[in-house]
């Protein structure tokens, strides 16, 4: 079992000052398990009144530096922010890489994503009726190298069981509507992104020797 770790925007602290002591929380919780393989959810969340947004940007800042001073990885949770998230990271080198996770279907968002060196994460919502048209050409735009799957779970179950309790054992319906977008077999989807995974988390590299 791997865990990553970070501060998600809905729980953010309302002062700079808590904000910083929390990062050293992460910090020493990354520093002191070498099972924690990733800074995350980190982010922006504008969806619920009563938000405190700069509070959020400087704790995705925060979090981004600390990533790379640790040289881990991090996991970005964009939700209602496109605009900011993509002002944010454009201005950051992500050192060892990191996830656009569970990813909104918006091309300005994974152009930047991309060019940022980033994966880009599908869930459920790429099998959802609803999004067909969209997932299945911001899916094309992510090159085999950089695609992973997630189920956000226990959210977004993806079809034929939306609406029930998500997990793992749902990922398959994920892989097989990227197979069917990509015009390829579940199987090498299952591979490539098991393989990106392992890769980008670096398991089975020298920090889990």
């Amino acid at each position: 079992m791997y865990a990553i770790c970070g501060i998600h925007p809905s729980e953010i602290s309302d002062t700079e000052e808590q904000i910083e002591n929390d990062t050293k929380i992460i910090e020493k919780m990354a520093l002191n398990n070498k099972k924690i393989i990733a800074i995350g959810e980190i982010g922006l969340d504008y969806h619920y009144d009563g938000i405190n947004i700069e509070m959020q940007k400087k704790a995705f800042i925060s979090q981004i530096e600390l990533a790379n001073k640790l040289k881990l990885p991090i996991a970005i949770h964009t939700r209602d922010a496109i605009d900011d998230t993509i002002n944010i990271i454009k201005n950051y080198d992500f050192l060892n890489g990191g996830i656009l996770h569970c990813c909104p279907f918006n091309r300005e968002l994974v152009k930047q994503g991309l060019k940022q060196g980033l994966h880009i994460a599908f869930g459920g919502t790429c099998t959802f009726k609803s999004s067909k048209i969209t997932a299945c050409e911001i899916i094309n735009m992510v090159p085999d190298n950089k695609i992973l799957i997630e189920t956000d779970s226990p959210y977004l179950s993806p079809e034929p069981v939306r609406g029930t309790r998500n997990d793992s054992s749902n990922l398959k319906y994920i892989v097989e509507k990227i197979a069917e977008f990509k015009h390829t077999t579940p199987e090498k989807i299952a591979k490539l992104t098991y393989d990106n995974a392992m890769k980008l988390f670096n398991i089975g590299g020298e920090k889990n020797d």
